[in-house]
């Protein structure tokens, strides 16, 4: 039997009821389509009330993934395989995706339903918000993308796989670079920034289309339901190209994606003056590197290329003002950025002092406070978001809070590039906004969010000495609310209740608990102190389905697995040249910085 005729017979209908099971969701046409034709397993799915409909997608060309930081790589491209999942019932959706708004408009993945068809979802357990406490069984009925009510209901209404369920708000990753492909999958060792970055060239061609759904089918397996994409390009030719990508795989795979657009017009060597390299190399290799700079793009040429990019913008997709980093960045381009956000409300979202050689250049190139620069142009504001925040002092957390700039912390990322832990007690005391970001590097590259979210908590209560920088209900509602801000503002998501978007994960709340003593132990507390992604069981964005998991007791095959063959065609060795020059460039790095060598 073909995977298509797998998927067709596990979906089954009764006649009776109107309820739909479905077992096909964003991620299994991924497993099938981007592995080949190839469906590996078929997890029986959750019940839904509902109609069963049909969808297919097909994609054309389309360019290469940059997983690098602020680093231009040449590089070649490759066409994406034609998906076509043709006539099979793929999942449970309530309303078709907005347009294009006159941009190129793909065919969607997923079945439409009318918008008087409710979807209704039930669980044993369910947390609305981050500020409500645990409650029993519930039904959430969503109609046209939308909540429309929760209610409580009888735990003898539930089935089996129904009462295990703990539903809640999808999660935010409020800082990514879509990476579907790891950097240690292709020799880019962990170690500081600065020289990781180099590292980045060992990176093989990549077809950008799979790359993004891989991404973004790995997050939602994650219960992410929407995420900042910090887009970096591999070849600055292509940005276009990759932008529409990038809004295609977002709209297939099902996920709420801001696109932030990438502004990196300043110091593509290293932060500041080059000068004391110039002992070091000859003086060709010099003057090259000299040269770099001079040919990035400008800033009104990026904000015209940006204009054309709106075309892309749908209901799972937007752009953001995107200056990768204010030592990446001159100064009359982040000015720019500023105007620019105040007069459309577009959100901006930038990189800030994530390293000590960070902090370093921004206190020698702004001696009255980097953020008071920041603050003097416009830039601080609620429409902000900064990334890292590592080696932010008492001072500015108070300002950042006072402006209403929200901080992500990307704790697994800061510990493999060895920036340090940001100093999330100072914020929390601040009152600045905290989201959490997975930021394409998680501790065990399996983008586990809800693993993220722990790290956080613990490494917050480590440095608080004797008291508690963050509550289980902190995290929860920077991965709910605040995350979900930086990414969509304030669309009243992040909570289950009438009239919010439909955005719902729910975990397997019984293996969770398994030993805890009811009476006794605490859902909240088990939650952040147990919950992995192999406990996720079911994502909905928007009211459509968009990955469902139930009745399985471990966690489906790590989709970049069936992937790997289809990203790039031969694995093939750098060559010595390719070698030598990222050991020479990371050799200029460490003298420039004092960085002592990695072990490999």
């Amino acid at each position: 039997m073909d995977a298509t005729a797998v998927i067709s017979a596990s979906v089954q209908q009764d006649r009776a009821t109107r309820t739909v099971i479905f077992t096909s969701s964003a991620i299994a046409r991924w497993l099938v389509v981007l592995a080949g034709g190839w469906l590996p397993h078929v997890p029986t799915a959750l019940i839904v009330r509902g109609k069963c409909g049909q969808g297919h997608c097909k994609n054309g060309t389309v360019p290469l993934l940059n997983p690098c930081d602020g680093m231009p790589l040449s590089g070649a491209h490759s066409g994406a395989a034609e998906l076509a999942t043709e006539g099979t019932p793929v999942s449970v959706t309530l309303s078709s995706p907005s347009p294009y708004h006159g941009g190129l408009q793909p065919e969607t993945v997923g079945a439409s339903m009318s918008d008087q068809t409710p979807l209704v979802v039930r669980a044993g357990h369910l947390i609305a918000s981050a500020d409500q406490a645990p409650a029993g069984p519930h039904e959430v009925v969503i109609a046209d993308g939308k909540v429309v009510s929760v209610r409580p209901v009888d735990h003898d209404q539930l089935a089996p796989d129904e009462a295990r369920l703990l539903l809640m708000p999808a999660l935010a990753n409020a800082h990514d670079h879509g990476r579907g492909l790891g950097p240690l999958a292709f020799g880019a060792t962990d170690q500081p920034l600065e020289t990781w970055l180099p590292d980045l060239a060992r990176q093989p061609p990549l077809d950008f289309y799979q790359c993004a759904a891989i991404a973004f089918s790995r997050m939602a397996e994650s219960g992410i339901g929407a995420a900042n994409h910090c887009h970096n390009t591999q070849s600055s030719q292509t940005l276009l190209a990759e932008a529409e990508a990038v809004s295609r795989a977002a709209r297939d795979v099902g996920i709420r994606v801001a696109f932030c657009w990438p502004f990196f017009d300043a110091n593509p060597v290293v932060y500041g003056d080059l000068e004391p390299l110039a002992a070091h190399m000859g003086a060709a290799e010099f003057q090259a590197l000299k040269g770099r700079e001079a040919s990035m793009r400008d800033c009104a040429t990026n904000l015209a290329l940006m204009d054309q990019a709106r075309a892309f913008e749908h209901a799972l997709f937007t752009l953001q003002y995107h200056p990768v980093g204010p030592q990446w960045v001159q100064p009359a381009t982040l000015a720019a950025i500023a105007r620019a956000s105040m007069e459309d409300g577009r959100r901006v979202h930038m990189h800030l002092l994530e390293t000590r050689h960070q902090r370093a250049w921004a206190d020698q190139r702004y001696p009255d406070g980097i953020l008071r620069h920041f603050d003097a142009i416009g830039l601080l504001s609620p429409r902000l978001t900064v990334a890292h925040g590592v080696w932010l002092r008492p001072d500015e957390c108070a300002l950042l809070a006072d402006r209403g700039v929200t901080v992500v912390v990307n704790t697994s990322s800061n510990l493999r590039l060895r920036s340090g832990v940001p100093p999330m007690g100072l914020l929390a005391q601040a009152g600045t906004p905290l989201a959490f970001g997975l930021d394409g590097m998680s501790l065990d590259d399996d983008d586990d969010m809800l693993r993220e979210m722990r790290l956080a908590y613990h490494l917050a209560g480590a440095a608080a000495g004797d008291g508690e920088a963050l509550s289980p209900a902190d995290v929860l509602k920077g991965a709910w609310e605040t995350g979900r801000h930086t990414i969509l503002g304030n669309d009243g998501g992040g909570r289950l209740a009438v009239g919010a978007p439909a955005d719902i994960m729910g975990v397997d709340y019984a293996t969770i608990a398994h030993d805890a003593m009811t009476s006794r132990s605490n859902v909240l507390s088990l939650l952040i102190g147990r919950a992995q992604k192999r406990h996720v069981r079911l994502l909905v964005v928007g009211g459509r389905a968009v990955f469902s998991r139930m009745n399985v007791s471990t966690s489906g095959q790590d989709p970049s697995i069936l992937y790997h063959n289809r990203l790039f065609p031969t694995d093939q060795a750098l060559t010595e040249s390719e070698e030598s020059k990222i050991r020479k460039y990371q050799s200029l790095l460490r003298l420039y910085y004092d960085i002592k060598q990695t072990p490999r």
